[in-house]
């Protein structure tokens, strides 16, 4: 019978949903973490009566006919990149993107990647780095006896040097924009590789048209809002039971058809 087949695309499928969930959930306290939706289509249809076709030879035709689904399919996970709040740490080297934009490192491999998530820290040379020591570009090296560091909502990073009452420029910050942020591919770590549905990154100063800004000593949250994943999870879970529910119907039906011809 086609609905067994039909009802296991649709436990499949929201199978699939509380995996998507649960990792909503897992990462509600992640730096910068963009909650996931996963997004379903139909099947194709089988035609058991065509419509608009002549009703046997007739001139009359058939105004609806008849097409029965054959369940859903996966059609995308969705990353839904709407702004976290901003939480203040206090550290100067953490950095929010107040609006559009994402952090530039330089991988492992040597390309260029990126991230929202701006706790960064210094390395034995100074060197600006990420937490799993990807260094951030353009590249920012603290002096060894900086004694304040100073990052301006345009991202013009200046350094006071010991014995020096005027603070002193070593950087400009810059960050990156695409036409479909959804299209990026997320590589686990809080990092992303543009693709050529994500198209190629814009590169711009902080506060530039159509750019966020920088927020010196806080860090941007996770947009998981927890009572709507749970009152999704809860929603899935209905769904595969109901599943589930047609399975165990047609069972019943196949067993009754099977006594019958006894």
């Amino acid at each position: 019978m086609r609905a067994l087949t039909i009802a296991a695309t649709g436990m499949s499928a929201q199978q699939l949903n509380v995996e998507v969930i649960a990792n909503n959930i897992a990462n509600s306290n992640t730096t910068a973490f963009k909650r996931a939706r996963a997004e379903f289509t139909d099947l194709l249809y089988q035609a058991e009566r065509l419509q608009g076709v002549s009703n046997r030879g007739r001139d009359a035709t058939v105004p609806e006919g008849a097409q029965i689904g054959l369940g859903v399919r996966t059609a995308a996970v969705r990353n839904l990149n709407i702004q976290g709040a901003l939480t203040n740490t206090g550290n100067k080297l953490d950095f929010a993107i107040n609006g559009r934009g994402w952090f530039q490192v330089q991988g492992g491999d040597g390309q260029t990647v990126y991230t929202r998530d701006g706790s960064f820290s210094t390395n034995a040379q100074g060197q600006v780095v990420t937490a799993d020591g990807y260094a951030l570009i353009p590249s920012i090296q603290i002096p060894q006896n900086a004694t304040a560091i100073n990052i301006s909502q345009s991202g013009l990073v200046t350094a006071t040097i010991a014995g020096q009452a005027t603070p002193q420029q070593i950087g400009q910050l810059t960050i990156s924009t695409f036409t479909n942020e959804a299209g990026l591919e997320p590589l686990g770590s809080n990092l992303f590789r543009d693709t050529a549905a994500s198209g190629p990154a814009v590169n711009g100063a902080p506060a530039d048209v159509g750019f966020g800004i920088i927020n010196q000593g806080y860090l941007e949250s996770s947009n998981v809002d927890p009572v709507k994943e749970i009152t999704d999870l809860i929603s899935a879970q209905r769904a595969y039971e109901m599943n589930s529910k047609v399975i165990q119907a047609v069972d019943d039906m196949a067993s009754t058809i099977s006594k019958n011809m006894r």
